[in-house]
């Protein structure tokens, strides 16, 4: 079924390959569709991966192989809700272990430039706590770090 409502993501000419990363990584997350180019285009061929219809997490997206005069940066981000340090670990990991870098306070950037905010819950709990003493603490905490270390924002939470 067709969102009225989809993302699309411009990429260089690796929509497919992003999209199957996403697939693999992310649960709830799968290539639905792929379309070719039916004619030539600037930066394709007839015949090349034009479109490719997927979700990640349960959000629709369309990945387009525009080629590449657009860059992604940090103004788009999925953010990702992790339950526990496992979840967040390996979601990190496989970004960063599949040609990704690291970056600050839980965020990640893939292959494709696509940047990814790795939170789990009890930072944004934690943050939003109405003891706003231990939420300076946490916060505090969250800005020293690359990846999300939670039993560091819990150890902030309690002072």
């Amino acid at each position: 079924m067709n969102s009225k409502n989809t993302i699309c993501l411009w990429y260089d000419r690796d929509a497919l390959e992003a999209a199957t990363f996403y697939a693999e990584t992310f649960p709830d997350s799968a290539v639905l569709a792929v379309h070719h180019a039916p004619g030539d285009y600037p930066s394709g061929q007839q015949g090349d991966v034009l479109t490719v219809r997927f979700d990640v997490m349960g959000i629709p997206c369309l990945g387009l192989n525009g080629g590449p005069l657009f860059r992604h940066n940090e103004a788009f981000s999925f953010q990702v809700a992790t339950d526990d340090q496992a979840e967040t670990d390996r979601l990190w990991q496989a970004i960063i272990d599949n040609g990704g870098q690291a970056s600050e306070c839980g965020w990640c950037k893939d292959r494709w430039g696509i940047s990814w905010q790795i939170t789990p819950r009890i930072l944004t709990a934690a943050i939003g706590s109405p003891d706003r003493a231990a939420a300076r603490r946490a916060f505090e905490a969250m800005m020293t770090m690359s990846k999300i270390d939670i039993a560091r924002i819990e150890a902030a939470l309690q002072g």
